[in-house]
């Protein structure tokens, strides 16, 4: 911020330096002198003696305005705004009409220190003068808004009391871009590490060092959870890191599989370029890089995966763009290959430069960094909500102070929205480090809690590599997808709250299995699911329960939340052509017997009709109902009846 201040300032400020050399303000010689002096150590360097020749100046002649201005510019170089302020405000006493830009950066100083009432105040009055140049006109215009803003704000701070996650994850180097799987018992972060130890250390830790960008590189860490508490963190190591610099990564809800950003290697398409790996127990692959279209001949970095891993955020300054760096979006589809790249439009873009985009696991609430709209007057943090359409909301500030005049990029939210993560060096005054918070509600997205477990062979006990498909009943799409690991047979998976989902795990040569969960209304976001996945290889007796087969009540008309399993086992078969089966409906013990038969054989009729009808064999299928006969559970139960009344398929050969 400082750089940016100093350079509009001397813009501003240069031609009242050079044209009024031969007519001061003052007319003092030995105030000239040691004016002239003073410039010409500035131009050195040399801050030190500069600041003792100007106040030297000030001292023979204290209305010499030419000095009050350059002392400013001086003790802005050196950081010291406060300093700076107070020089550009002397000068204004003297004269304020000596030069109109200088209300527009004493306004950009006092923005910087949190002083926006004063600085909402210079920038009108910077307004008031006439033929300014129309490009900052404009922008003072903006900073009058960003002013109002943050007054507001200010006055209305949101919650926040961030905590630093301490040394397991922090050292003397800069950590950001964190990442947590949705269990949150892994973390993966960046952190910029020296390439020579002794150099490094030299030249990254410490108190505001200079870092010279030759002596370190970015590789990727990663942490386990053990007992609540963060593990010391280690390099990931190769193939995923290497002497180059990898960062800006996204890890799949499960943490096994991630997107990263990497620049100037070999197989890349431009400047920097979007790469893929995935985690086999505990072993990275070789990355690869994802290729066109989402990777170009412009940057592509950053990139966010949405928990279904079919919808890739990144960002780019291709072209098409409405700023410098815009947030795309690619969808992928059943083939493996991502589409052209969209762009969300003004409700999430800006004029500015977009970054940082994080989906959360809701896939619907998107957090991202914006510095072309109205916040605290640099780069803000955002959230902005998709609605079932596929638009976007106008995107909200997140407010003060969690951001401020600082740069804030990079926020991410736990799986059940209650908690961020950040990078940030401005709260302890060293490196950065990484931070965690409570989210205020107000900025939460949807909960989502999560299941997981492992699967294996129900009769070897071997685990299994298997496909896990998490579906909206109501919409019959697919909400969340994954697959278990193929060595330890583990899996994660997440489950957004509000809403009835079937979740079916399927591997070749096995039967499916079919589970269903409803996740409306109040429930307990802190008890996951977890569940083991055992799974039977397809021959003769083996039975599937298809528990996302749904009827209307005391009838054998299927309901529509029963298409997504209905088409699940259309695929089975289709699969599996060489299988014959039996479709068998029962029921609990309420009733007759004789109307409980005849309703479990309708029901197992319903399924064998819409079979056919999608062109199934009939040669292939059987029906029939057994009514309370063949009980799983006890019907003494709520509960047990509901596992009674029950739709299943058995293999016949």
């Amino acid at each position: 911020m400082r750089n940016i201040l100093f350079f509009i300032a001397a813009l501003l400020l240069l031609p009242v330096i050079s044209d009024a050399q031969s007519n001061y303000t003052s007319s003092n010689k030995k105030a000239i002198k040691s004016y002239e002096e003073a410039l010409t150590a500035f131009d050195r360097m040399d801050y030190g003696n500069a600041v003792i020749l100007m106040e030297k100046a000030l001292k023979s002649d204290d209305e010499f305005v030419e000095a009050h201005l350059v002392l400013a510019e001086i003790y802005l170089e050196n950081g010291d705004n406060k300093k700076a302020i107070n020089s550009y405000k002397k000068s204004i006493e003297i004269n304020p009409n000596f030069f109109p830009g200088l209300y527009y950066s004493l306004g950009l100083l006092e923005m910087a220190e949190n002083e926006f009432i004063e600085a909402k105040e210079h920038f009108e009055k910077y307004l008031g003068f006439k033929n300014l140049k129309p490009a900052i006109m404009s922008m003072a215009k903006k900073k009058i808004k960003t002013c109002e803003f943050a007054i507001k704000a200010i006055k209305n701070p949101v919650p926040f009391n961030p905590l630093n996650l301490g040394d397991s994850i922090n050292s003397e180097f800069d950590e950001y871009w964190p990442t947590i799987t949705a269990d949150e018992q892994t973390i993966i972060f960046t952190r910029l590490i020296p390439i020579n130890s002794e150099v490094g250390i030299k030249m990254v830790g410490g108190k505001n060092p200079v870092i010279d960008l030759e002596s370190v590189q970015e590789d990727f860490f990663i942490s386990e959870k053990e007992n609540n508490v963060w593990l010391g963190a280690q390099n990931i190591g190769e193939p995923l890191n290497t002497t180059g610099n990898e960062g800006a990564q996204t890890v799949s809800v499960d943490g096994r599989t991630m997107y990263f950003t990497a620049c100037n290697r070999e197989d890349g398409r431009g400047r920097c370029d979007i790469y893929k790996c995935k985690s086999e127990n505990g072993e990275w692959s070789v990355p690869e890089n994802i290729g066109s279209p989402v990777n170009s001949k412009f940057w592509e970095a950053q990139p966010s995966i949405s928990p279904d891993g079919k919808t890739l955020f990144f960002v780019s300054n291709r072209e098409g763009g409405l700023g410098g760096k815009d947030i795309w979006i690619s969808t992928q589809n059943s083939a493996g290959e991502w589409s052209k790249p969209i762009n969300p439009g003004e409700k999430i873009n800006s004029r500015g430069d977009e970054q940082s985009p994080f989906i959360h696991p809701d896939n619907q609430t998107l957090y991202f960094s914006s510095n072309g709209r109205i916040g605290m007057g640099s780069s803000d943090l955002f959230k902005a909500n998709r609605n079932d359409d596929g638009t976007w909301n106008e995107a909200v500030n997140l407010g003060y102070p969690i951001n401020t005049t600082f740069d804030e990029i990079g926020l991410i939210v736990n799986a059940k929205g209650d908690r961020a993560l950040f990078s940030s060096d401005r709260l302890d005054r060293k490196r950065r480090d990484i931070f965690e918070f409570e989210l205020y509600k107000e900025a939460r997205p949807d909960p989502v809690s999560y299941m997981k477990g492992n699967v294996f062979d129900s009769e070897k006990k071997t685990k299994l590599q298997a496909r896990f498909e998490l579906i909206n009943l109501a919409t019959d799409s697919i909400i969340m997808q994954a697959e278990s690991d193929a060595v330890t047979g583990e899996f994660l998976l997440c489950i957004p709250s509000n809403n009835d989902y079937a979740l079916n795990v399927s591997k070749s040569g096995y039967l499916f299995y079919s589970d269903n969960f409803s996740l409306k209304g109040v429930f307990d976001i802190s008890e996951p699911y977890l569940k083991d996945v055992a799974l039977n290889l397809i021959k003769q007796g083996e039975k599937i329960i298809l528990k996302n087969i749904f009827y209307e009540t005391d009838s054998y008309e299927l309901k529509q939340e029963s298409l997504s399993e209905l088409n699940r086992l259309l695929t089975f078969l289709n699969q599996n052509h060489q299988i014959n089966i039996e479709i068998s409906g029962h029921t609990d013990n309420v009733g007759l017997h004789d109307y409980n038969m005849e309703l479990s054989e309708n029901r197992a009729k319903s399924v064998y009709t819409f079979l056919i009808n999608n062109k199934i064999n009939i040669e292939r299928l059987t029906y029939k109902g057994y009514g309370e006969m063949q009980p799983i559970s006890s019907n003494e139960t709520k509960e047990g009846r509901a596992d009674n009344r029950r739709t299943e398929i058995k293999i016949l050969n």
